[in-house]
């Protein structure tokens, strides 16, 4: 069976980390560009970062650059977000998606809640 598992999420206070692992089991997911989505109650699900197959490049939604990092380790079929100083608005459900190129979504994870609050 072919399935993305996220895991990480929890209640974190502003400023706080947590990382974020995206794990594939019934395929090899370095033939795959992964991207990280995120959606808000009452928002639309958007874009957070995506890294390439080979991870040699990377992309961000600017709200995000410069606090979060996506890396992946192709010999434990996982693809990582490091989160840092969260804010509230980073607050959603994330979402792992793997695709022939960046943003594109051939396989989904259940996803993994995150809540920013004091």
């Amino acid at each position: 069976q072919l399935q993305l598992v996220e895991s990480g999420g929890g209640l974190v206070q502003p400023g706080g980390s947590l990382r974020l692992s995206c794990a594939a089991s019934g395929f090899t997911l370095d033939y795959y560009a992964v991207s990280w989505f995120r959606q808000a109650p009452e928002r639309d699900r958007e874009g957070v970062s995506c890294i390439s197959r080979s991870g040699g490049s990377t992309d961000y939604i600017d709200s995000v650059k410069g606090r979060f990092t996506i890396s992946r380790d192709n010999a434990k079929n996982t693809v990582y977000m490091q989160m840092n100083n969260l804010d509230p608005e980073d607050t959603a459900v994330y979402y792992c998606a793997a695709g022939d190129s960046c943003w594109s979504r051939d396989y989904w994870g259940q996803g993994t809640q995150v809540t920013v609050s004091s």
